[in-house]
Formats: structure tokens, C-alpha cells, sequence
């Protein structure tokens, strides 16, 4: 069974997204019991079964003494100098005095985008001694720029079934042989062993060619996010673990949420990410109270929004994921006091390193509640303040020109006169509308004016010498009467 569990080792191995060596760990080896539905090898009273569909390689290291053997239609073994089969004399085989039937398992299910069945590492050295990286499952599938090896004296079976199709890779060894070029490599996956290996839609290219960013180069397997958490997920029912921290994160990269702490750093053309990993391992990581925090740090392609709402592309930033062993309450705390003395480093020394802005988010335990500061997002709050104060100055300075009118603005000093002069009228009184001289007469008709000062501007006026006379009402008849 896989395990969705993340591999607590030594706090110094860090992943970074330039070349690492990935290594495939399952094998169809006969001599490995984990391959056996009795979880043990063999022996000499018992008959062994192949499922007659099922393609399979299988490599042979030993001598084996069988009772019976059923093959596979399609197969091959794999044997070194002085293995092979034979059939059972009869003689005592110790512990194996009961036979029974030992069916070797099915080999179909292991995908290349599997997270769980890659380890990974900055050498040989360190895969040879355990010391493999942490990374995010998008990186710890082989990336562009990564060297892949199958082990020397193994054999194998896995679908290699890509979205894309083409696989990008630095160079891939088989069986010991390293292939650095596609034509090498294209002779060997027309052979048979190859298509015993290898199943699926892809296929592999060789690049050949190291990362040449200082700042680090984007994995690649965005585009497989779904596939690669789907093969990790698989016998979880696509479900994730459920975490005790309160807001859990989810890093660029990740299929599930964490907790513990991110941090984004955007970065200038001086930044190296391999001289930052080297600051992070010698100031911070060989420090006691940091034992059992595992620390990635990549570039991603980390997508950007305004004000939190409206999405505006991605930018590439460098991640930093920090997740700690400690479970229960005190899960998340020794990463977020990590994130917190780096955030407090990045603000003396980051100038230094080529980083001009950082974000950081914190998830701990539900108990302690957790946190995020993001300066981008503060920086936009702000703007868009600042943006929308100048606007409304913008429209206030035009209504008050006369440029602009805001039929919206109901002024309570107009409505107050109005309402005064609409109490003493008849209720059927509506005064005489005159077709020549059009003038406001209703809370509708002031509503679309900016000011009370431009309503009565426009209101006629008899000192001013412009108005009607109305030839059927003399008013010096009032006058003299």
C-alpha cells in the first residue's frame, strides 16, 4: 500500500529545483518477497504461479529449487551467471515442509507519475546511504532537468502514460546503461526487454542539458498535476488525510494541504537559489530545536490576483514548504518558528540575496490558530484605496463644475424645500405647465441637479430680465385693481 506519509529524515536535505537524481523503487525481482501474495520468497515445495495475461520481466539472481512453475504467455527472466531453475528432489528443505501455491503479484499498477515510487537525492552517494529530499509530489515525479535511474540488476514493469506524451528528461540509466541521447535511447525501446519494461502512451526524450538558471528552473510537470495526485491518491479514494491545524495551506505543486509554513520570495537576476539553500542549511537547519523540519525549496509558477478577486496571470516565485514531525497540538510549530526567524533573516540579510518581497503563511495546530501576512496583498489594499479615494475626488470636482450630474445624488436641504412647498398645495393643484418654458417642478425633475446653488440658477427670475410674459395675464391689472 502506499503511503501518503511524508519521510522524516535528517533536517538538512533539502529539495531544490535544479538537477537531482531520481530513482524507481519498485522491482519485479524474483528474489523479492514484497512481490509474492505470500509476502515471501519460494522454496521448494511449493508451485509457482504467473497469471498467463500478464506481462512481466523478471530478473533472477540465485538458483531456485520449484515443485512446479506456471509461466506467463509473455515474459522474460532476467538471470545472472549461475541462476536458474530446477525441479525439487524431494530431499528436507528446511521450513518449507508444507507446500503451497505462491502467486507473484500484478506489476500493471505502477505508474511513472506516482509520487510514492520515486526517491530522490542530490548524488548517487546520498541514494546509496537513505539521505533522499523532500520535495512537493509535483517534483518528486523526475523532472525536466533530472537524471532517472532504474537500478543495476533489477527488473521492472511501469505505465508510462503522459498527458503530454513526450516525457522530458536529463538523462534515464536501464539495466546500467545510461542513455544521454534520444537516438541511443530510441534504438533501446524498440527491444524487446524495453517493451516489457515500459507501457503506455508516452515517451521519453533526453535533453542532456543541466538547468542554466542560477535562480533554478521550473520542474515541468505542471500540466501532470492531476494525473500525478490521482496515482498518489489512488488508494485513498482520492481523498486527502485529514489534518488537526486550523487553515491548512496548500502549496504550488502539492495535492493535499499541510500543516506548517510557505514563504514566496520574489527575486532579481542576482538571486541564486542554490547559494539561498546553502544560507538556509548552515544558518538554520544544523540548529538542535530545527531537528525533524523538512524544508523544499523550488521555483514555481505561482498564480496572481488583485485585491484577492480577479485573476491576473502567474509569476514565478520561489517556494519554501516547511512541515515538522511534531503531531496532535503541536503540530506545524517548529516550522512556523523556522518561517519566522527566515522571514526575520530575509529582512536584514535578503537584500544580500537578490529578494525583493516576501509572503508567508502559517498553519499550526487548531488550538493555536494560525496566520498569514502577505505584503503583495497589503500593497493592493492599499492601491485600491488610494484608487478609489481619487476617483470619487475626480467625480466630486466635476458635479461641482457642472461637467458631470449624478442623477443618484438626492440633496436633503433641496428635498426639504420641496417637501415644504408640496404641504400647502392642493393636492389637485398642479400649477400650469407652460410648453415653452420648461422648468423644474418635482423631486424627479431637481433630482438630476448637483447642487442646490445650480437648481436655483437655472430657476427663472424676474429681476433678472429673463422670463415669460404671458400676453393673456397683464399683471399691472393687479397692480391698479
Amino acid at each position: 500500500m502506499k503511503s501518503l506519509s511524508f519521510l522524516f529524515l535528517s533536517s538538512h536535505f533539502l529539495a531544490v529545483s535544479i538537477a537531482v537524481y531520481k530513482q524507481w523503487i519498485p522491482n519485479t525481482n524474483f528474489e523479492n518477497a514484497s512481490n509474492w501474495d505470500k509476502n515471501r520468497i519460494p522454496c521448494a515445495n511449493d508451485v509457482v504461479l504467473f497469471k498467463n495475461n500478464k506481462v512481466i520481466s523478471v530478473f533472477v539472481q540465485s538458483t531456485h529449487s520449484l515443485k512446479d512453475m506456471y509461466l506467463p504467455l509473455n515474459g522474460e527472466f532476467i538471470m545472472v551467471s549461475g541462476a536458474g531453475f530446477e525441479a525439487f528432489d524431494g530431499s528436507l528443505d528446511p521450513g518449507c515442509d508444507t507446500g503451497s501455491e505462491v502467486m507473484f503479484t500484478d506489476a500493471e499498477e505502477y505508474k511513472w507519475h506516482d509520487p510514492a515510487l520515486w526517491h530522490a537525492a542530490f548524488s548517487l552517494e546520498d541514494l546509496e546511504q537513505g539521505k533522499y529530499l523532500f520535495s512537493v509530489d509535483e517534483e518528486r515525479v523526475p523532472c525536466q532537468h533530472d537524471d532517472v535511474i532504474f537500478q543495476p540488476e533489477t527488473s521492472f514493469r511501469v505505465n508510462i502514460d503522459s498527458s503530454e506524451q513526450m516525457i522530458h528528461l536529463q538523462s534515464i540509466s536501464i539495466m546500467g546503461q545510461k542513455f544521454a541521447s534520444n537516438e541511443a535511447l530510441a534504438e533501446y525501446m524498440q527491444s524487446s526487454s524495453a517493451k516489457l519494461q515500459f507501457h503506455g502512451n508516452g515517451t521519453f526524450q533526453v535533453m542532456n542539458d543541466r538547468c542554466a538558471d542560477k535562480s533554478g528552473c521550473d520542474c515541468g510537470n505542471v500540466k501532470e498535476h492531476q494525473r500525478i495526485c490521482a496515482a498518489l491518491l489512488g488508494d485513498s479514494g482520492d481523498r486527502c488525510p485529514a489534518l488537526e491545524c486550523k487553515n491548512p495551506l496548500q502549496p504550488v505543486g502539492h495535492c493535499c494541504t499541510i500543516c506548517g509554513a510557505t514563504i514566496s520570495l520574489e527575486y532579481t537576476p542576482q538571486f541564486d537559489i542554490g547559494q539561498y539553500r546553502n544560507r538556509l542549511l548552515h544558518a538554520f537547519l544544523t540548529l538542535p530545536k530545527y531537528a525533524g523540519v523538512q524544508m523544499a525549496i523550488s521555483k514555481v509558477q505561482k498564480g496572481q490576483s488583485f485585491l484577492g478577486l480577479v485573476p491576473r496571470g502567474s509569476v514565478p516565485v520561489i517556494q519554501i514548504v516547511l512541515i515538522d514531525d511534531k503531531a496532535g497540538s503541536r503540530m506545524g510549530t517548529n516550522a512556523e518558528q523556522l518561517a519566522e526567524d527566515i522571514m526575520s533573516d530575509i529582512a536584514e540579510h535578503g537584500a544580500s540575496f537578490g529578494i525583493v518581497m516576501d509572503n508567508v503563511q502559517v498553519a499550526i495546530s487548531s488550538t493555536l490558530g494560525g496566520h498569514s501576512v502577505d505584503g503583495r496583498t497589503i500593497v493592493e489594499v492599499v492601491f485600491g484605496l488610494l484608487l478609489g479615494l481619487l476617483v470619487f475626488g475626480v467625480m466630486l470636482l466635476l458635479c461641482r463644475k457642472g461637467t458631470i450630474r449624478l442623477p443618484s445624488i438626492r440633496l436633503a436641504m433641496l428635498q426639504n424645500r420641496m417637501g415644504n412647498q408640496e404641504s400647502v398645495e392642493e393636492p389637485g393643484d398642479k400649477g400650469f405647465d407652460n410648453p415653452m418654458f420648461d422648468t423644474p417642478t418635482s423631486k424627479m425633475e431637481l433630482s438630476d441637479a448637483c447642487s442646490a446653488e445650480e437648481v436655483m440658477k437655472e430657476m427663472p427670475n424676474k429681476d433678472s430680465g429673463v422670463y415669460f410674459v404671458n400676453p393673456l395675464y397683464d399683471e399691472t391689472e393687479i397692480s391698479t385693481a
